[in-house]
């Protein structure tokens, strides 16, 4: 078991090597010069040099991913050039946001996703599984941002029910319910997606355990029909429902940027896009790495809980 989790971690770090290396190479081919950006109307070529030359980056461009590589292994992230903070700060500080967003979308299109998909294979081509299917067609058909933007419009201009930005009120508030309130709308719009996913990939699973010999064994036996689908047949589900949920996660994560955007979240999203119009080099590429290491911890984790759970993961 544990060779197992040190080999996953270990085709891990090749994983994250290319995803600095395509950040560094991608934020360096963006138009524009960040000392530009930084000075300002103070920006004359000899201001523009100095600074390039403090910032190292008058260096070639492997010399320059290369010292930036090196310093993120001893824990330097780098130096926030528009919030003049360490960039590991302010992207852990936002990513609480994000996580309380994402968490709660993943939590939404797991148990919704896998209760609807289990119950449309159980009731297969009856009214019920008819609705779920069109559902989650329409649902996977809209893009999160203009649901959000539809749920803002119906929610909070028509029928005054809820907030349409940031994660506490302004005035008063700052508790438990007034972030659950903030957090109604966006963590919905995030999860309709993926939800839908879960509920179709869910449904297929089920409905090839379904039509297995120990399943009609079981009924055979004489069991209610909900000990054969919630534990018989579930139990051996979730070990192919779980890779699911896990590319889910990621795409509920890089998701979020969107969904930050529209409903003005305090998280990474919303950081990153910030950062890239100050041309905020360093707070980009440290962003976008450590959302990247959360999506790869993410899937080692799913990946060990498949291990537990299937006995033959361990046997090959």
């Amino acid at each position: 078991m544990f060779y197992y989790l040190f080999k996953r971690i270990l085709y891990a770090v090749p994983v994250l090597l290319g995803v600095t290396f395509a950040v560094f190479l991608i934020i360096s081919l963006i138009p524009g010069d960040p000392a530009t950006a930084i000075l300002g109307s103070y920006a004359t070529p000899e201001n523009v040099e100095n600074l390039n030359r403090q910032l190292g980056l008058d260096k070639p461009f492997f010399q320059r991913y290369l010292i930036w590589v090196v310093n993120i292994l001893q824990g330097d992230f780098g130096t926030s050039y528009s919030l003049n903070r360490p960039v590991i700060d302010e992207v852990v500080e936002r990513f609480q946001a994000t996580l309380i967003l994402s968490g709660s979308s993943f939590l939404i299109c797991s148990i919704i996703g896998i209760f609807f998909g289990i119950m449309s294979s159980a009731l297969q081509y009856s009214f019920f599984d008819k609705i779920i299917t069109f559902s989650v067609i329409l649902g996977i058909s809209i893009p999160s941002f203009f649901l959000g933007m539809m749920m803002i419009l119906l929610f909070t201009v028509e029928l005054k029910l809820l907030p349409a930005s940031g994660m506490y009120s302004l005035y008063g508030g700052g508790d438990l319910i007034d972030l659950l309130k903030h957090l109604i709308m966006p963590s919905t719009a995030l999860a309709i997606v993926s939800t839908g996913v879960v509920v179709r990939l869910s449904r297929s699973i089920m409905l090839e355990i379904l039509r297995l010999d120990f399943i009609r064994t079981a009924r055979s036996k004489g069991l209610k029909e909900y000990r054969v689908i919630f534990i018989h047949a579930f139990r051996l589900a979730i070990v192919s429902i779980l890779p699911i949920l896990g590319l889910q996660a990621g795409f509920v994560l890089s998701g979020a940027v969107y969904i930050e955007i529209v409903f003005q979240w305090p998280g990474v999203g919303r950081m990153l896009v910030d950062s890239i119009l100050t041309r905020d080099i360093m707070l980009v590429q440290g962003g976008v790495l450590f959302v990247a290491l959360c999506y790869v911890v993410f899937n080692i984790m799913v990946d060990f809980l498949q291990l537990i759970l299937d006995p033959r993961i361990k046997e090959e």
